[in-house]
């Protein structure tokens, strides 16, 4: 007989679990006993986990906004008063480089040549945001100061990609730059004759030089070109628009701005 003991909350109790063995008596008999029961094991050790927090990602860039503003001035020579466009949101360098270009073309305007006095004012200002590239246009009108025949309009774009916030220039855009202007040229005289230019647009405005191509703007649909006064037509045509379609461009602007402009 085996004899065990515990002890639970202080109280002594004794469990005798007894195993006989098999053994014979001269009669032949035997008396059995049950069987141990299986010991209880332990309760198993828990533990409390503390569950894990997750740290916050970056929050995601905030869009591009569209808006304007009014820049008034007197330079003595010239007045201004004009609306221009202006981006808000998403990355700020994009929006201030954007914004800081914008004003710097309508400074180029101010400053125009000659010794003439002239007023600016506001003919047309809007700002596109595309997934990769944001731009914008802004015309004016030029008018002689007292007033002569008729105003003339000043064309400026501004194009700044938004993986850099780097302009988006002609020399940029074209790795080669002649085979890029060159091209240009082409297009356009391809495209002027169903403009109000017609087939007799003039020639020199399309030759391929950096100013004659100087205002573009892209849009999913191809590179837009915008023409200043009497550039390809007399003043009476209006300001003059072609679109290039991208894969017309595709061979000769840089590959990585491809998806850039065209976004």
């Amino acid at each position: 007989m085996r004899v065990s003991r515990a002890v639970r909350r202080g109280a002594v109790a004794v469990v005798i679990l007894a195993g006989l063995a098999a053994c014979s008596s001269d009669k032949g008999g035997g008396t059995a006993v049950p069987e141990p029961s299986a010991a209880q094991p332990p309760p198993a050790a828990t533990s409390e986990v503390t569950p894990s927090v997750q740290e916050p990602g970056p929050l995601p860039a905030a869009p591009y906004t569209v808006t304007s503003g009014r820049l008034t001035g007197d330079t003595g020579r010239a007045r201004y008063d004009v609306t221009v466009p202006r981006i808000e949101g998403g990355n700020p360098a994009v929006a201030a480089e954007f914004n800081e270009s914008v004003e710097a073309a309508l400074q180029d305007q101010v400053h125009f040549p000659g010794d003439q006095r002239f007023t600016l004012e506001g003919r047309e200002a809007f700002a596109r945001v595309g997934g990769r590239v944001v731009s914008g246009l802004l015309v004016t009108s030029w008018n002689a100061d007292p007033p002569g025949a008729h105003p003339t309009p000043l064309v400026a774009t501004v194009v700044v990609g938004t993986d850099d916030a780097q302009p988006i220039t002609l020399s940029a855009l074209f790795p080669d730059l002649r085979a890029g202007l060159n091209r240009l040229s082409e297009e356009s005289a391809r495209l002027l004759p169903a403009t109000a230019a017609g087939p007799e647009f003039e020639r020199e405005g399309i030759e391929p030089t950096e100013l004659n191509f100087a205002n573009w703007l892209p849009t999913p649909a191809g590179m837009e070109i915008h023409f200043s006064d009497y550039q390809v037509g007399p003043h009476a045509i209006g300001l003059v628009v072609i679109t290039v379609p991208w894969d017309r461009l595709a061979d000769v602007i840089a590959p990585e701005l491809l998806e850039v402009v065209r976004s």
